[in-house]
């Protein structure tokens, strides 16, 4: 289905429902019309798709109730957290505080720690709660009192996305098959084969190519961790305690970083979906809205391409260990106002996620819906939005991934996101170092063998191990 068609759909949905809905935020129709910024970090068809609905949002149950919303994308995540928070603090050249805008918990906890946010529960009746996936909830309750500082509208969770094109070929080769997929343990060793028959084809040794990457390192740590049954990070009344345990890590460093030195891994481009339009890689593991972003075609050359086809699959987890998944996707936050204000902008997020509306921005956007009875692909498919093949095997995967697992985000606390950050880029930036370096020993004559000697020893991981420690300590019960 073409993005037109898709946002006509949606901006049809968006007028049924508004002919069912009451005349105004508080019973009555305002004289002066109150109007919401809201600031996203969206892009691409996720922001067409956002926008779409804030103008039907407008063009019905805003009019009847007297509300305008306007919608302004601030760029990535980290270019809308830095406006953010220069708006909270009154910079210089920064613009007004938006009434809502989405974030992470790491963000919003900051945010409420400077009395910019509003806690929303008492804004929500009990029935309107149960709507909602307990899960969701839960991440914008930081005092663990049922406080709702994030409203959730869109989350998604991690995925294997597969160039199935590619893959065919290589399985038919090999006898590897899917199923080998399904496990962290497994993925390793398919990729170490992918390496070896990629290698097998050429005269010079040692050349064989990569088979997987991932975004969001983090996640793999957090969430590898929960799977081996260990939480890295134990947070409670804003403060973390770490439990950086050696034998976790280990398992971790040797699915990752091991493979990765020797180039059974790769990262090169921004994201790993452009790993995948360069055919740099065959899979990998990634946001379910990273799914609008996966190429149709490898650039074999400046002038030679092929197309390919998407497969969707689990993303794999550790042989023996817990069913845990993350739990990703920025919710939104309102910040102080007046109350006629707050009360709009509960409105308008109230309407964004109603199974309708929240189900149709799914659609274009490979974010999941919030509520319990939107997350139901029965529902999604009756949703009255056309889904393309790719997207509905991206959301079936998603749905089973949310149903059949406990999700798991990492719980705000100070110094949280600095902490995540340590995690992020701790393991994978050694990785990319050392492998070049690899690859340099490789050019120069030695074997793959010789080459990565150094890299995978005890001594080497223990060395990192440390380090990495000693990072992470200094933010444990808020230091």
């Amino acid at each position: 289905m073409n993005k037109k068609k898709l946002i006509a759909c949606l901006t049809g949905i968006a007028l049924f429902a508004g002919t069912l809905t009451g005349c105004a935020a508080g019973g009555a129709k305002t004289t002066e019309p109150i109007t919401l910024t809201v600031w996203t970090y969206y892009s691409g068809e996720q922001l067409d798709v956002f926008n779409a609905l804030v103008d039907s949002f407008n063009d019905t149950v805003g009019k009847e109730k007297g509300i305008i919303v306007e919608s302004s994308s601030q760029g990535s995540v980290n270019e809308l957290e830095s406006n953010v928070m220069d708006a909270a603090q009154e910079k210089v050249g920064a613009s007004d505080m938006p009434n809502i805008f989405s974030a992470y918990a790491d963000t919003a906890y900051k945010l409420d720690e400077m009395g910019q946010v509003v806690d929303l529960s008492d804004y929500l009746t009990d029935e309107e709660k149960d709507a909602y996936i307990d899960a969701y909830l839960k991440e914008g309750d930081f005092s663990g009192d049922g406080s709702i500082k994030i409203f959730p509208s869109a989350k998604s969770t991690e995925l294997l996305f597969l160039n199935k094109t590619d893959w065919d070929g290589f399985a038919d080769a090999t006898g590897v098959s899917e199923v080998d997929l399904e496990t962290v343990e497994g993925l390793v060793d398919t990729a170490e084969k992918y390496y070896n028959w990629t290698d097998e084809q050429t005269e010079e040794p040692d050349d064989g190519k990569a088979f997987f990457g991932r975004d969001a390192m983090a996640n793999y740590m957090f969430v590898g961790a929960k799977q081996l049954g260990v939480t890295l990070f134990e947070v409670e009344n804003g403060k973390m305690k770490l439990n950086f345990d050696k034998d976790t890590v280990r398992k971790l460093w040797d699915n990752y970083y091991v493979p990765y030195v020797k180039g059974y891994f790769s990262s090169s481009g921004r994201f790993r979906s452009d790993d995948i339009k360069t055919g740099n890689i065959l899979a990998y593991t990634g946001s379910t809205s990273s799914a609008t972003f996966f190429p149709k075609q490898v650039m074999t050359s400046e002038t030679e391409s092929h197309d390919i086809e998407l497969e969707v699959l689990p993303t794999p987890e550790f042989a023996g260990g817990e069913k845990w998944a993350v739990q990703q996707g920025a919710g939104m936050v309102v910040t102080k106002g007046s109350d006629d204000e707050i009360k709009a902008s509960v409105e308008f997020l109230k309407w964004f996620t109603e199974p309708e509306n929240n189900t149709g921005f799914s659609v274009g956007s490979g974010y999941l819906p919030v509520t319990r009875k939107a997350t139901d692909m029965v529902g999604i498919r009756k949703g009255g939005t056309e889904l393309s093949a790719s997207m509905d095997a991206v959301l079936t995967e998603a749905v089973k991934t949310v149903n059949n697992n406990e999700l798991y985000t990492t719980p705000a606390f100070e110094g949280g996101q600095e902490a995540r950050s340590v995690l992020e880029y701790a393991m994978s930036d050694i990785a990319d170092a050392d492998r070049q370096t690899v690859q340099e020993r490789i050019n120069e004559g030695q074997s793959m063998e010789e080459a990565v000697a150094d890299f995978i020893s005890d001594e080497y991981f223990d060395n990192w191990y440390e380090e990495t420690l000693t990072k992470l300590q200094a933010y444990e019960d808020g230091q």
